[in-house]
Formats: C-alpha cells, sequence, structure tokens
C-alpha cells in the first residue's frame, strides 16, 4: 500500500480576499500525487489557530459538494470559522475533484491512505509560525478519519461534526437491508460478515456490485476494523461532538454513543441542523439545502466550534507547540 508522503507542500500565488477573510490555494505532494486545498484565512495580524476540514464519503469535495449535490456546506463552515479568527484548511481527498489524480489504484487503497493524508497536512501547517493550535474538523465518514490522524498527530482539539457512531458494516446494513429484496439482502449480509472477517469475496452479484466490487473489498476490509466508539474513547485532547437534530443520514442516537464513550467529551445537539450544517425541518426543506449553496449553515455550530478552538487557544496560554 503507498502510504507515503514526502512532507513537502506549497502555498500558491492564487488568492482573494473576501469581507470574510483570505481564500487561498495550497497544494500538497505526495508519492502518489498532488492534494489539492483551499486555506481559509482571518483578516487581520496572525498568529491563529487553524483546523482542517476533512470532508466526508463518496465524491465529496473541499466545498462539502459532490455532482448535482453543490450546497458548499463546508467551504461555508470555513469561512465562517475564518471570519471568527480562526484558520480553516479544506482539501480534496485522493482521487476527488481537483485531486483525482493522486489516486492510487482502487485495489490499493486503504482507509488508512486518507489518515495518512491529514497527518501529513497537519505536520505542514506546524511548520507555519502563523498558526498556534492546530484541531481537526472531521464531518460525517471524515470524522472517524479524523479520530484516527488525531492519535498519530499532534492536534489539539478534535471535532466530530455528524459524525457516525457505529461501525461501518452495522451502517451499510441498516441503509442497504430496507432497499433489498430478501434474497439480495441475504446475500449482501454474507458478503458483509465475509469482509469484516477479513476476506474477499469473488463471487458478488451483478446487483451488488457497486457496494462490494472486487476493487474495492480491500478498502472496506481496512474501513471495517474500526469502531468510530473505541477510537474517540483513546483520544487524550479535548473532543467536541456537534450533532443535528434533522440529520437524515447520522442520527442523534450516533452522537449521543460517541460521547457516551468519552466522559469528558462536549456534546452538542444543533436543533432543526441536517447533514450538510443547514436548518431543514421539512422534506422541502432537507431538499434545498442538500442543492442551494445560497442557503447559510447554523450559526450555533461554528459558534460552538470557534468556542472550543479559543478555549484551548487560551488553555495552551497562546504558545505555540511544536513538536
Amino acid at each position: 500500500m503507498p502510504s507515503s508522503h514526502d512532507h513537502s507542500a506549497a502555498v500558491l500565488a492564487v488568492f482573494v480576499t473576501e469581507a470574510w477573510g483570505i481564500e487561498q490555494r495550497v497544494q500538497l505532494k505526495t508519492t502518489t500525487g498532488i492534494l489539492q486545498g483551499t486555506l481559509d484565512l482571518p483578516n487581520g495580524a496572525s498568529p491563529c489557530p487553524v483546523v482542517v476540514i476533512i470532508a466526508g464519503s463518496g465524491q465529496t469535495d473541499r466545498d462539502g459538494n459532490q455532482a448535482l449535490m453543490k450546497n458548499d456546506s463546508l467551504k461555508l463552515l470555513g469561512q465562517a470559522l475564518a471570519a471568527k479568527g480562526i484558520a480553516a484548511l479544506r482539501y480534496d481527498k485522493r482521487g476527488i475533484a481537483e485531486s483525482a489524480s493522486a489516486a492510487t489504484r482502487e485495489e490499493d487503497l486503504r482507509f488508512e491512505t486518507y489518515v495518512a493524508d491529514v497527518v501529513q497536512w497537519v505536520t505542514w501547517l506546524r511548520q507555519d509560525p502563523r498558526y498556534l493550535r492546530v484541531g481537526l474538523i472531521g464531518h460525517s465518514e471524515g470524522s472517524l478519519i479524523g479520530m484516527l490522524a488525531a492519535k498519530q498527530a499532534k492536534v489539539e482539539t478534535f471535532v466530530s461534526l455528524a459524525g457516525g457512531g457505529r461501525p461501518a458494516p452495522a451502517l451499510i446494513r441498516e441503509q442497504v437491508n430496507t432497499k433489498l429484496p430478501p434474497n439480495l439482502k441475504a446475500r449482501s449480509n454474507q458478503i458483509l460478515d465475509e469482509l469484516v472477517a477479513g476476506r474477499t469475496v469473488t463471487d458478488v452479484p451483478k446487483d451488488l456490485a457497486v457496494l462490494y466490487r472486487p476493487s474495492v473489498q480491500p478498502y472496506l476490509i481496512s474501513w471495517f476494523k474500526y469502531d468510530p466508539v473505541r477510537e474517540i474513547a483513546a483520544l487524550e485532547i479535548p473532543v467536541l461532538i456537534v450533532q443535528g437534530t434533522t440529520d437524515l443520514q447520522v442520527s442523534v442516537d450516533d452522537a449521543k454513543r460517541l460521547a457516551g464513550a468519552k466522559k469528558d467529551a462536549q456534546l452538542r445537539l444543533i436543533d432543526g441542523m441536517n447533514h450538510v450544517l443547514k436548518h431543514a425541518t421539512t422534506p422541502e426543506e432537507q431538499q434545498a439545502a442538500y442543492t442551494d449553496p445560497s442557503l447559510s449553515i447554523e450559526a450555533r455550530a461554528v459558534e460552538e466550534i470557534t468556542t472550543v478552538m479559543i478555549t484551548e487557544i487560551r488553555s495552551g496560554a497562546e504558545q505555540p507547540n511544536r513538536r
């Protein structure tokens, strides 16, 4: 598995100044290609705290968008944090959007590859005197990536934003079993059992190939071995868990499960916030939230994250804490 990285990154000369702050393009060189990112920087003097925002599963880019689903949730989050004095790094994960060329063959991809990328971004940020402290914000599946990265990289805080509280196989069973006919449901469960046991499956029905095609199975096996409850419990840094009450993809119970595993974590439930961080209490509002980038994200979520980051800075006596 290609893992590693030569720890070189660059700030590009392309930047845009806005009312909320400055947008700066950055890139990170890895052994398999370049990852593209954006720094949302506060106006005014540095140093300041910085967070790495880790996008969720599928083809979600640094802005929080997928094809036919442009909502700009993560872009709006980064800009809102910059307006509060906190820099934010958003990036396209390898294989996605402008980082597509950094992808290895699907057979070679592992969950740990995404974790290693976050660690390298943090290593780069640590070398920049503009930043006092570094935090991680993992959205959706990015939450688990962030938990694992927080154990390897030197970060001061971790925020789980709409992060799942159960192992991936349990979520897949729940989502898939309601949509499949009985014969495919049984086969899906058998395949999942094999993958959880660390064994690949060759005879995948055509109707299940999008989920379990042989080329993606090594990645699934690497992902399935992690339990978010176990991973968050192992963190020794301040943790904030933010969850919307109208999220259709991750439940409040998931957030409570995470909080229960780490007794000193702060749990913040945002009334009426959905999975893409916007206010949505009706089916019509849910649809609009996923497809209308002009809709703002919930201000309280930004406030909760800001409070944790600023508190951590004060607790660190506003001194850089380098490796």
